[in-house]
């Protein structure tokens, strides 16, 4: 308890007299894009007027993989950042090796337990502590879709595949490339999981959360793995490698008619001058409706010196305000992690998103892609793996179910 008090002083101290003598935090992320990088110099700026220093260390890769591997050799070589995108499983893996800092104090004192939604709450938790600050919570299941092109060929956003299929036929006839997509591994396979999704939620969680043996022989894996090949019949040829930014600009662009991708890309689009509800629509994957295919963005502060726990803090605390919650969401594309955030500041996707997210754990589903569902390992493996079948014509979908359900075998369930 006296430890507790302690940190509890400390921080009303650091509120009261700004962080004075406090170093500068170095914060290692791989947000890059134009709509990232305003979202995050929004907390820069605030962490400044705290007399904090934000020293940016931007390792630029969409899904956070050269992240990843620089925070780890940087660990090792003991040259740790202060503060690092630490995304999923990832946290409860890194604090159980106590690499990371419990915020426990700085939660309890701003009441975390009652402002976060319950998932959130739980997603940033390892054995009872709180391992990282929750920035927003993004929906991976979107059908992103160019309202001039659509209002332009009296097409209706699809709901079904088959709906999806008349759009896509009619935009390619008109020499428009039906769906934008890239052949960067992480975007291939976030295309992949939302085909999985459209499966069923069980089948999903069975596959990427529970492992089971079976469900990688199952006819609906046969299904979502050729319906990946197939929509490749919608896309330039050949599929190019590219950001996802620049994948997104295609359809700002109108190159492009359509696009699966999470909701960052709003924040992109929004960039760009493209408003939601004029410039594009957001809808949803086809069969996915009912379901919110997530990522909880985070920030974890590192074991580095005790000299910095006092702005590490601080930076958590400017996270979690509710004001910084909306504004940065809003930029992002994402939603608040927030029970009540202000809806009036939510455009009609954001507001969708929320509604759906908050319903409760049976629209709720942790995307294997972006960490939430497995271990690292696991997901490193399955996302190779589904690179290949893609790129690959000649390799059969029953090798890929096989190599997969090998995968899922290999290593050991550690959820």
């Amino acid at each position: 308890m006296g430890y507790f008090l302690r940190r509890l002083l400390a921080l009303a101290c650091l509120a009261a007299c700004g962080a004075g003598q406090a170093e500068g935090l170095q914060v290692l992320h791989w947000w890059k894009s134009a709509s990232e990088r305003k979202a995050v110099d929004l907390i820069a700026a605030k962490l400044n007027e705290e007399n904090i220093g934000w020293r940016d260390s931007m390792i630029p890769n969409g899904s956070g993989v050269g992240a990843g591997i620089v925070l780890r050799s940087r660990m090792l070589a003991k040259d740790a950042p202060e503060v690092a995108q630490v995304n999923g499983i990832v946290i409860r893996d890194w604090a159980r090796l106590d690499l990371l800092l419990d915020l426990d104090v700085v939660a309890a004192a701003g009441k975390w337990d009652k402002l976060l939604l319950p998932t959130v709450a739980a997603a940033i938790q390892s054995d009872g502590h709180v391992y990282a600050a929750p920035l927003g919570v993004h929906r991976i299941n979107t059908l992103f879709y160019n309202r001039k092109l659509f209002t332009q060929y009296k097409l209706a956003p699809p709901s079904t595949w088959a709906e999806f299929e008349h759009a896509a036929g009619v935009l390619q006839q008109a020499g428009v490339v039906p769906l934008a997509q890239s052949s960067e591994p992480w975007q291939v396979a976030t295309l992949f999981e939302t085909l999985v999704l459209a499966e069923g939620a069980d089948f999903y969680r069975a596959l990427f959360q529970r492992r089971d043996a079976g469900a990688y022989q199952d006819a609906r894996l046969t299904a979502a793995l050729g319906r990946l090949r197939y929509l490749k019949k919608w896309m330039n040829q050949p599929v190019p490698e590219r950001t996802w930014d620049d994948t997104t600009r295609q359809l700002a662009d109108g190159e492009a008619g359509m696009l699966v991708m999470g909701d960052w890309a709003k924040g992109e689009l929004n960039a760009r001058g493209l408003a939601t509800d004029e410039g594009f629509g957001c809808a949803y994957v086809p069969g996915t409706a009912a379901y919110h295919l997530y990522n909880i963005d985070t920030l974890s502060m590192l074991a580095t010196r005790e000299s910095h726990r006092s702005a590490q803090e601080r930076l958590a605390a400017i996270i979690m305000a509710p004001a910084i919650q909306n504004d940065y969401n809003q930029i992002k594309g994402s939603i608040p992690v927030l029970r009540n955030p202000q809806l009036a500041k939510m455009d009609s996707c954001a507001r969708a998103s929320f509604k759906l997210f908050s319903s409760g754990p049976q629209a709720q589903i942790p995307s294997l892609v972006h960490r939430m569902a497995t271990d690292e390992l696991v997901r490193d493996a399955m996302v190779a793996e589904v690179h290949r079948f893609f790129l690959d014509d000649n390799v059969k979908v029953a090798d890929t179910q096989r190599r997969l359900g090998t995968i899922a075998r290999t290593f050991s369930k550690t959820q």
